[in-house]
């Protein structure tokens, strides 16, 4: 071993690289400090590699050719920066010379071989230089870099090592860097020479591609240790090894300079006084370790076993999944076997992120720099059937297009119109951007169907003479084959799934084993991220709110009511009652003012999630009513929710999106909201996943959250931006508990309960028989016309289908409600049961694919449950009182305790308990038991008291009869504190409340104003009418 000092672990990298990495030895001298090359290397790599330019170029300018070289280059890069020179070399005097030769993608081309032997990477310790920065006597500093890594004299790589043993770590050599080395020095200059730096010690690695004093940006380029940050301990071995004995390899850096650096631009608008003006932000990105990892584990994995696998790779948000996708699409596009076969015809990357299908472009063009090696599919069949069929390497489109364009490339074939995909002897490699939401169900089903056609039809044939059943024609057969054989698992596609939530079915599916002996294939966990600082934890400040109230029965009956229906009506109608809506607006607002809007220089924003399209509708209207009756400025709303909605309690009044945001098309809103003037974001249903703002800080919830939604959704404050230290969340309808179970299982790694059991479908198929609801004879008669093949479909078809269902549903309508739902249950856990387990076991059994088809349509054609109808109790009661208590604040922490499994679909269905009937009073005191402790009488009547006095007070009355409703509440809250007082005795403690807690105050206010208003505008129209 080695001994204990910095030197000799300089030694230990040196030797690592020089003895078996590929790497020559230089000494510092060799070092051109005014051109920050290697000069020597630079001639020695030109005249062995390109002898005839190099001769040809001699010939032309004599003894001064290596000095003119030398300045053609160094401009070059200056110009271009030193990753394009590396990748496409430069011009010298009408000759392109190349500075670096890349591996090729197979062993047919000797030549290529033998150029790629012609690279010389060099090691050189303590090169120095004189720095720009200066000394404190005014001179020069003398700037002395530890290691320096070079490609055929152009350096690539510097390194400042440290030794624990001796006092210091890599957060030195970081310092060092931030401290002692300047970004305007050439060797460290941004593009031009070296591109990326290392802070290394023994046990951690830090690394950053731009040098920018104090402001300069290291991130962690470690293994991971136990799903956290850090490194592992290594038997006999330094915990940072990897660096030099893996990444700095001469093959290894060669390929990540040619496969995996790209410089990365953004443009941006921002205001200026004189409108708006473009910024441009470089940025050059290096993989980071658990990027390259699973890359390159899945590409030698893909190449040793060509298609057929599916792989999942569970990254947590912040993992860099976008580069990770281009990088692996990029590398399977051009992978070669061990016999020099392309592993895949094409690569389709399948995604919803409008924004991937640039950054591919953009960063694979940097690789190859030509056109046509990425192409979008939207919606043009021919497009897909060109691009496919002649081998376009990459292809980008959404999985929701494939049944589509599936139908449109049958028809089209039909009609001869000279369209069609050509899979025969193909295989695809699909790349799969969020998993769970583009993996399940026919969607995927056809995309398989479309990939390997020629493959399916081949084993229909195959097939066809085994099947057994006489009552179908052979036409019919060999469809319910197709069908089935879709659905499978395709020899000739391999998946490739990112995500950072997977549910139970995405890790059976893609089931390629990992370290674990089990699926996912590649990990980077939740907590890794968080504390490489890669993203936020949205766990940190976390604050929850219990609403407490009091309901009461208007109505003189007590009707029956379903105890569920009914709980649930309740449950919506206080969620909208303005009285809630209120007091929460006044808690999100005041909280926004005093904690958030002074955030990140005044520019954090906020997120308020809502439980419907009509509660965003109605919080929309109260934020901006409550910001204009307190002359709030600064913090303007959008809103975003889909298609029109009607408010019940304001009939014929319609809202949409796009007029409620004052005309901003739905497209804008996104790039609307990086402006400074719009803080608060409210959405429902939207924004909740995929949306990606920096500038988020707070999330203000008032919905309910469970599982993967719960993940997603606070996720989207996770991103990390510059003064970013703190992030928010106040919860109207969580407890901790549940957050914490939702969180849990995806924060380290993700456990999984026991499979489906296959004989369960056998099993499920003979309880859905037992009902005599419907016979093998129907199925058979369905099964006869559906897979008759839509071209041969008639009208009598459609009719024959109908009526054959139609007596089912008449059989099921006939049973008793019980009955009807528990049948109805089995239906529901057949279809996912079936759906699930027939992409995983290849089921030789068409009758359960019939089954299938027909238990599918037959779903469609049942009523809903019940009367189809939201149960309603709006006019059956009243809310009496409202409070809302913060009743919990600080850290969910998630090191502590086990996740539950994950758990997968089962024989029992979904069967809803039977919905009893319970006395409306009866329901009512049971909500008013949970959610009405802590209100004393006197706080009941404290409000009616008011209200009381203040529709007595014939100035007040006036004041409402005259004045518009905001009018009024401006001057009702000059008049407020005379009525409080009037009502102190015996009231000090809710007194003391409302006078001294602004929120509560604020939401008291805006509902006693209201009610005050309508009240006696009510009475005014009485008196009238009567008159």
């Amino acid at each position: 071993m080695p001994g204990h000092t910095e030197r000799d672990f300089e030694t230990a990298i040196e030797v690592g690289l020089t003895s078996g990495g590929g790497f020559r030895k230089r000494r510092p001298s060799s070092f051109d400090e005014v051109r920050a090359l290697f000069p020597d290397d630079i001639v020695g790599f030109l005249k062995d590699s390109q002898p005839a330019k190099w001769e040809s170029l001699e010939a032309l300018l004599g003894p001064k050719t290596a000095v003119t070289v030398v300045d053609s280059l160094s401009k070059e890069l200056d110009f271009k920066g030193a990753l394009h020179v590396l990748r496409h070399g430069f011009k010298c005097y009408g000759k392109t010379l190349r500075m670096a030769y890349f591996r090729p993608n197979t062993t047919m081309n000797p030549e290529a071989a033998g150029k790629y032997a012609k690279n010389r990477l060099t090691i050189t310790r303590q090169v120095s230089f004189v720095s720009v920065m200066k000394k404190a006597n005014g001179k020069n500093r003398r700037c002395v870099i530890d290691v320096t890594l070079a490609v055929n004299g152009l350096p690539v790589v510097t390194a400042e090592l440290k030794n624990p043993l001796t006092g210091q770590r890599a957060a030195h050599a970081v310092a060092q860097y931030k401290d002692d080395r300047d970004g305007r020095d050439l060797l460290f200059a941004f593009k031009r020479r070296a591109l990326v730096h290392f802070a290394v010690d023994p046990d951690e690695v830090w690394m950053t591609t731009r040098l920018r004093g104090k402001e300069t940006q290291f991130l962690p380029f470690n293994r991971g240790n136990d799903h956290g940050a850090g490194n592992p301990p290594v038997e006999g071995n330094w915990k940072s090894h990897y660096l030099w004995d893996e990444v700095l390899q001469a093959d290894s850096l060669l390929e990540i300079l040619q496969r995996f650096m790209h410089l990365e631009v953004k443009d941006r608008q921002v205001e200026i006084h004189k409108g708006m003006r473009t910024v441009r932000k470089e940025k050059m990105i290096f993989p980071r370790y658990h990027q390259l990892d699973a890359v390159r584990k899945l590409v030698a994995h893909a190449k040793a076993n060509s298609a057929g696998r599916n792989y999942l790779i569970q990254h947590s948000a912040g993992s860099g999944k976008s580069n990770s996708i281009a990088w692996l699409s990029h590398r399977l596009a051009s992978l070669h076997d061990h016999h020099d076969e392309k592993v895949f015809h094409s690569v389709i990357v399948v995604t919803d992120r409008r924004v991937l299908d640039q950054q591919l472009q953009d960063t694979i063009y940097q690789f190859e720099h030509k056109a046509g090696v990425v192409e979008k599919i939207d919606e043009d069949t021919r497009q897909l059937a060109r691009a496919l069929s002649d081998g376009t390497p990459i292809v980008i489109t959404t999985i929701q297009k494939f049944p589509f364009i599936s139908q449109a490339l049958s028809t089209l074939e039909k009609r001869g119109a000279g369209v069609r995909i050509d899979t025969a002897g193909k295989r695809f490699a699909v790349i799969v951007d969020e998993a769970h939401s583009s993996q399940s169900g026919e969607t995927a089903t056809a995309l398989k169907g479309m990939l390997n056609k020629a493959g399916i039809e081949a084993a229909i044939a195959a097939q066809l003479s085994d099947e057994e059943d006489e009552d179908l024609s052979d036409d019919a057969k060999a469809a319910v084959l197709r069908d089935a054989l879709r659905r499978a698992r395709q020899p000739n596609l391999s998946f490739f799934a990112f995500t950072a939530t997977p549910k139970f079915k995405t890790m059976a599916l893609f089931d390629e084993p990992g370290p674990s002996g089990a699926s996912p294939f590649h990990e980077y966990s939740m907590r890794q991220a968080i504390e490489e600082g890669f993203v936020m934890d949205v766990l940190q400040n976390y604050t929850t709110y219990k609403r407490f109230f009091g309901l009461i029965k208007q109505v003189e009956d007590d009707p029956d009511v379903p105890r569920r229906k009914a709980g649930n009506a309740l449950t919506r109608y206080l969620e909208l009652h303005p009285v809630n809506i209120d007091q929460v607006v006044a808690v999100i607002v005041e909280h926004f003012c005093l904690h958030v809007m002074h955030e990140l220089g005044g520019r954090a924003k906020a997120m308020v999630v809502t439980g419907s399209r009509l509660a965003a509708v109605k919080y929309k209207l109260a934020f901006d009513r409550y910001i204009a009756d307190r002359g709030y400025v600064g913090i303007r709303s959008l809103v975003a929710f889909s298609g029109t909605v009607e408010d019940p309690d304001d009939p014929g009044t319609s809202y949409t999106e796009v007029a409620m945001n004052d005309g901003l098309a739905e497209r804008e809103l996104p790039e609307a909201f990086e402006r400074d003037d719009y803080r608060v974001l409210l959405v429902a249903e939207k924004y909740q996943t995929g949306f990606d703002q920096p500038l988020l800080q707070t999330m203000y919830v008032v919905k309910r959250l469970a599982g993967v939604q719960a993940v997603q959704t606070l996720s989207r404050l996770n991103r990390m931006a510059p003064g970013k230290s703190r992030i928010f969340v106040l919860d109207f309808a969580n407890e901790e508990r549940e957050i914490y179970n939702a969180f849990k299982p995806y924060y380290e790694t993700t456990p999984v309960g026991e499979n489906a059991d296959p004989h369960h479908l056998s099993q499920l198929q003979h309880a859905l028989l037992e009902w005599a609801i419907f016979a093998p004879a129907d199925v058979h008669g369905f099964a006869e016309v559906w897979y008759r093949g839509k071209r041969n479909h008639s009208a009598g078809d459609h009719r024959v289908m109908n009526a054959l269902l139609d007596a089912v549903v008449q059989r099921f309508l006939d049973r008793e409600e019980k009955d009807r739902e528990q049948f109805r249950s089995q239906l529901n856990a057949y279809r996912s049961l079936y759906a699930f387990l027939s992409q995983i076991i290849p089921y030789q059994d068409s009758d359960l694919e019939r089954l299938y088809a027909f238990v599918r349509s037959l779903l469609a054609k049942l009523p809903p449950p019940g009367d189809g109808h939201a149960f309603v109790l709006d006019d059956e009661v009243a809310l009496r009182f409202f409070r809302l208590q913060q009743v919990r604040d600080g850290s969910i922490g998630l090191s502590l305790g086990d996740a539950d499994p994950l758990k997968g679909p089962t024989d029992v269905g979904t069967a809803r308990a039977k919905d009893k009937d319970v006395s409306l009073s009866s329901l009512i005191d049971r909500l008013n038991e949970r959610f009405g402790t802590d209100f004393t009488e006197a706080d009941e009547l404290f409000f009616d008291q008011i209200r009381a006095s203040a529709e007595r007070d014939e100035t007040i009355a006036e004041a409402a009869r005259a004045n518009s409703f905001a009018n009024f509440a401006a001057y009702l809250e000059r008049t407020l504190d005379e009525l409080f007082i009037a009502r102190m005795e015996g009231n000090e403690e809710i007194f003391s409340r409302v006078m001294t807690d602004l929120e509560f105050r604020s939401a008291a206010h805006g509902h006693l104003a209201r009610e005050i208003f309508r009240r006696i505008r009510k009475k005014s129209a009485s008196s009238t009418i009567l008159d």
